[in-house]
């Protein structure tokens, strides 16, 4: 039995530097001289996906936790393998020997925006017949789903609610592209549901700006607490009763910019939910202890924040150690108001 498991993808990843790299306004093409040579300072190799990102906060954070995920049968595979060996997770690992395994090639401006360029491989191509339903016995789930098909993902929400699992649900631009009446059945299982204020807004279909109105909405058809990031604005997070706001701790040393922002999304999810999990949060709407919410806050932001200020989406991810000894991380203004 498993404290928590993570499903959705794994990645091998190569994140590139250089000065030469710059932000433009156009988001819709990624721009090179054609035919030129560009200098990189530094490349990383590093290994990450939803799933793997998440399992290792869980890890960390002392939790016996186990990650299902998807990948080929190549040197990719195998770099995954044993950083999942390495950080104490559980592999519940489906190998396709004709598909490669997902990989990404991350290029790094220097002010920490990034480019992803993707090849998803196996990781998106999840069978209901190769989930191990037997053996995956768990507390919680945590799910980032990905490009997994939705008909795999409903039955795997129906396996864990069944078995009464507690469900976090943190769905990706994929699924929530597929828009709130499709994945209202998804939702009604879910006891935390994780999105970034603009995912909120598109899935609900109000005004970003309107928080109060976007949570009323997720509360009719979540079980339990729904959580909005806000990039560096920081967080709100609902149980149904009142928003908890909080801003983002301060960078280390004073510094202006962050190193890297990938993996910041899963890093604050994952180490929310580890945090709740910890605080033995039952997550029933409207009966949340706010200390346990308040506490689950704390550590998905220092969590994200120890992130962004390393290069690569697990390098900075906390240790509970790290998180309960470190005095930097024990204050974040936490304000309730009511919904």
């Amino acid at each position: 039995m498993y404290d928590v498991i993570t499903i959705g993808t794994a990645t091998r990843d190569v994140f590139l530097t250089s000065a030469f790299f710059k932000v433009l306004k156009d988001q819709k093409h990624l721009c090179f001289a054609l035919g030129s040579k560009i200098e990189i300072e530094q490349s990383f190799l590093t290994v990450g996906g939803g799933a793997i990102n998440a399992a290792t906060t869980f890890s960390r954070q002392g939790l016996k936790a186990a990650t299902l995920i998807k990948i080929g049968q190549d040197e990719s595979a195998k770099a995954i393998l044993k950083e999942l060996k390495k950080e104490n997770i559980a592999p519940f690992a489906v190998i396709e020997k004709n598909a490669s395994t997902a990989y990404s090639t991350i290029i790094l401006s220097p002010t920490g925006e990034r480019t992803v360029l993707v090849s998803r491989g196996a990781s998106e191509d999840l069978k209901t017949q190769e989930v191990p339903f037997d053996k995956i016995k768990s507390s919680w789930v945590y799910i980032s789903p990905g490009k997994i098909s939705f008909e795999v993902i409903e039955k795997i929400f129906n396996y864990f609610f069944e078995n009464k699992t507690l469900i976090a649900f943190n769905p990706s631009g994929y699924f929530i592209g597929m828009g709130m009446k499709k994945l209202k059945s998804l939702l009604a299982k879910t006891k935390v549901l994780i999105l970034n204020r603009g995912e909120a807004a598109n899935l609900t279909g109000i005004n970003y700006q309107k928080e109060k109105e976007i949570f009323k909405k997720l509360d009719e058809i979540t079980l339990g607490i729904a959580v909005m990031t806000d990039a560096e604005k920081g967080v709100l997070v609902s149980d149904g009763h009142k928003i908890y706001q909080a801003g983002i701790f301060s960078l280390e040393g004073g510094k202006k910019h962050i190193i890297d922002r990938t993996g910041a999304g899963d890093a604050f999810g994952s180490g929310f939910v580890a945090g709740l999990i910890q605080q033995k949060e039952k997550c029933e709407k409207g009966l949340c202890q706010p200390y346990n919410i308040e506490y689950a806050i704390k550590l998905g932001s220092a969590n994200a924040t120890s992130v962004v200020e390393k290069i690569g989406a697990k390098e900075g991810i906390l240790t509970k150690k790290e998180f309960e000894k470190n005095k930097r991380w024990k204050y974040l203004k936490i304000k309730a108001v009511s919904l």
